[in-house]
Order: C-alpha cells, then sequence, then structure tokens
C-alpha cells in the first residue's frame, strides 16, 4: 500500500493549489459542534411509514413518487421483513438470455436467464454465448459438494487450556449437531473441521441449508454452539467470536479451492467449429491462445482463481433473483480452462463457492420472485438446479468475451450498443 514519494509530493501540491493547509485542517477536523439528528427510528411497518420517512429525510414528491411507486406502496408488507427503514424500490432494467441448455445433475433443460444490469452489452454477451453452448447440445453441469460454513473463535490463555479444550470438543461433534440442528428445521451440521493457531482454537462447522443460501441459518446454529460451549466446557475459552474471519465469508480467498461455501458446480461444453465461426466470429486456435495468455496473466496479477468475468453474469443473475449481492464476491472465485480438440473447442468452469438459494432471503419478494419463475427455479426442491445455471451462465459468459477478445471485437461491441443506448437517452 505503500505510495513513491513523487506521487505524495504531488498529491500536497495539488491540495494546496485548491486551498491553504490550515484550511484542509479546519476541514478535515470532526465536527461536534453541529447538532446532529439521525433519521427517526421507526424501522417501517407499512407505506405510510416509508412515506413518512421519505418525508423526514427532505424528500420532494419526484423522489416520493420513484422510489414509492403505487405498486411497491402495494407490497409493502412483503418488503418490510427484508430491510430496515423502508422507503421504496430501485428498479433496474432485466433482460433475458437464452435459452440455455443444460444438461445437469440437477438443473436439466432449456432455461431464460433473467439478468438485471444496468452495463450496455453484458446481456448481448452472455446470451451470445448462451445461443452457441445450447447449439452445440447444451453444457452438462455437475455438482460436487455443498455446504455452508461458520468458523467460531475460541481464545485461551495460553495453548495448554487450548489443547484441553480440543480433548474436550472433539468427541462432542454429536452433541453439539443436537445443539445446532434443535435451531432449525432445515438445517444440518455435517462436518466439523478444527484449526489451531497458538492460543487460538476454530471450529469449522460446515452445514446442509436446504434450498435456503443459509448464511442466517449457520449463524443461528452456531451461536447455539458458542453458547453450549460457554456452559459446558471443562476449559473456559477467555473470548468466544461466532465468527474468526476464517469462512471466507464475502471474500475472495484461497480457502475456496480446499473447502466450499453453498454449491460447488463444474460445468463444460465441447463447441465445434462450425458454431464458433457462426456464433463466435472466431476459431478454436484462437480461444485457446488467447486463454493461455489471459491464465498467465490472471497469475501475474495474483489473483484467486482465472477466469474472465464471472461477476458481471453472477451479479446480475444474483439481483434479478433475489440473491445476497455481496456474495458475489466469493461466488466469483473459480477457474476457466480452454483446450482445443481438432478444430473444437473443450471450455470448462469451476465454481465452489455459489452461495445460492430458491427460498428465504430476497426470493420471495416480487420482481425476484418473478424472475425466478421465468427460470422454472422458485420455491424449494430448486437450489442445486439453480447453483449449476449460475455454473452454465457463468460458462456462457466466459466464451462471449474469450471470443470477442480473441478477435478483436471486444471494444467495438462495447462502443456500438453504449453508442445506442445514449441515442435512446438523447
Amino acid at each position: 500500500m505503500a505510495e513513491s514519494v513523487s506521487k505524495v509530493r504531488e498529491w500536497l501540491e495539488n491540495l494546496q493549489n485548491e486551498r491553504p493547509l490550515d484550511e484542509w485542517e479546519a476541514r478535515l477536523t470532526p465536527d461536534t459542534a453541529t447538532p446532529y439528528s439521525p433519521l427517526p427510528s421507526a424501522f417501517g411497518r407499512s407505506s405510510a411509514d416509508a412515506g413518512a420517512l421519505l418525508a423526514a429525510a427532505g424528500a420532494d414528491k419526484t423522489v416520493r413518487d420513484l422510489l414509492l411507486d403505487p405498486r411497491t406502496a402495494a407490497d409493502a408488507a412483503r418488503y418490510l421483513g427484508s430491510i430496515e427503514n423502508f422507503v421504496g424500490t430501485v428498479k433496474l432494467p432485466v433482460g433475458l438470455a437464452g435459452p440455455l441448455r443444460i444438461r445437469g445433475t440437477f438443473a436439466n433443460g432449456d432455461y431464460l436467464i433473467p439478468l438485471a444490469t444496468h452495463e450496455a452489452a453484458l446481456v448481448a454477451s452472455y446470451h451470445r454465448g448462451a445461443v452457441a453452448l445450447s447449439e452445440a447440445g447444451g453444457c452438462t453441469a455437475l455438482t460436487l459438494n455443498e455446504g455452508v460454513t461458520r468458523v467460531p473463535g475460541f481464545a485461551f490463555a495460553n495453548l495448554r487450556d487450548a489443547a484441553r479444550f480440543l480433548a474436550w470438543a472433539v468427541p462432542m461433534q454429536d452433541q453439539f449437531r443436537d445443539v445446532a440442528e434443535a435451531t432449525t428445521r432445515h438445517g444440518r451440521l455435517a462436518d466439523l473441521r478444527l484449526t489451531v493457531e497458538g492460543c487460538h482454537v476454530y471450529l469449522h462447522f460446515c452445514y446442509k441449508t436446504g434450498d435456503a443460501a443459509g448464511q442466517n441459518m449457520v449463524t443461528v446454529a452456531t451461536q447455539a454452539v458458542c453458547d453450549f460451549i460457554a456452559a459446558e466446557a471443562p476449559v473456559k475459552p477467555l473470548r468466544i467470536y461466532v465468527e474468526s474471519n476464517l469462512s471466507g465469508d464475502k471474500k475472495a480467498s484461497a480457502i475456496s479451492f480446499s473447502a466450499v461455501r453453498g454449491k460447488k458446480v463444474t460445468c463444460e461444453v465441447c463447441l465445434p467449429a462450425d458454431i464458433l465461426r457462426r456464433r463466435l466470429g472466431v476459431d478454436a486456435a484462437a480461444m485457446e491462445d488467447y486463454w493461455r495468455m489471459s491464465a498467465v496473466g490472471g497469475v501475474l496479477a495474483g489473483t484467486l482463481g482465472v477466469q474472465g468475468h464471472y461477476a458481471n453474469g453472477l451479479a446480475a443473475l444474483f439481483i434479478a433473483c433475489g440473491q445476497d449481492a455481496a456474495c458475489v464476491a466469493e461466488a466469483a472465485v473459480g477457474v476457466t480452462r480452454f483446450e482445443t480438440r481438432g478444430d473444437a473447442l473443450y471450455a470448462a468452469v469451476t465454481l465452489p463457492n455459489l452461495i445460492v438459494g430458491t427460498v428465504g432471503g430476497g426470493t420471495g419478494l416480487p420482481s425476484q420472485e418473478a424472475c425466478l419463475r421465468l427460470l422454472g427455479l422458485a420455491g424449494a426442491g430448486h437450489a442445486n438446479a439453480f447453483a449449476e445455471v449460475c455454473a452454465a451462465v457463468s460458462l456462457a459468459g466466459e466464451l462471449s468475451i474469450i471470443a470477442a477478445i480473441a478477435s478483436g471485437n471486444f471494444t467495438r461491441a462495447h462502443q456500438l450498443l453504449a453508442r445506442r443506448r445514449n441515442r435512446r437517452q438523447s
């Protein structure tokens, strides 16, 4: 995070050219003299509360009408359980890509893919990749593993106490399971692993969460186990934290490749030469050559995994379908691989951290439920299929963006579609 002296000098000169340093000092001093008034502490129980909160915030009628439109106001009860200080909804355009043909262990069929984004060219790119791999018979998808982790941390005075705690805790797995599973109808404690660092002990609890993404479910279950440990352990931890930052929750981390968070899915397709030329405007050798350079580039950049842009499609799909958008930080970790097979192209993606669900969270919100219904994956029984759709969408996006760059059309396509958007907005 260090900066060169020349950069710092340039930055200081720019600041002083704008105003004297004593004015900057006054500007950057905390202001405790001006009275501060937080928003009213009504967390919102109705559309009327939302309107009152907007008025308290000083929003004019235009702002109020855009955020709290009649349909949003009518559906207020469906939003209130998902948010505090509710004042309305923000609308993003949703485009459809596909249909995307998937031959998977859970997803099997042709799926219309709803993508919520304001980035020109994104839906067009994913649609192009989806058509190419579907015309080749579809991609094969395999769910390899599933589980959601929570890793509480336990601090002891010394390593001796930590070791005594471990001697008690390791045989207690069945009791921990009973305590955890008493908090949920759907969760199941599937595995327990441990890490010791000096006098700190980390217990890795891995749960099956059914059709829910399960972040809150596993937190509640793990807190119950932590409370049980605090009450029953013969060696009392000095401090207990329900999450120690070792689970990889909402972060890109190296642990992605040695464990699983959510669903781990791999997906492949073999594209014949005629589809590559007709749909993607490129041949297999050009695709493999660019992939090889981009893989080395990813290594040189220190990326976790090597892929082109999983985050683009996953973010758009997550927002459309009521997933936790922050989980894209870990879900977009993975590996893309291309190789030539004669004049055909073999392509595969592997994503180990697809934290997704089809019940709970935002999946019951009006527009998000509608998008899941478009997919045919709303409600219980569809979470694994949705994870395989996520992987297939990522594969479609990798095919399209790499073809665009390898053929030299990437910049032109973005300029063309961005100009079209600007003309419509002018």
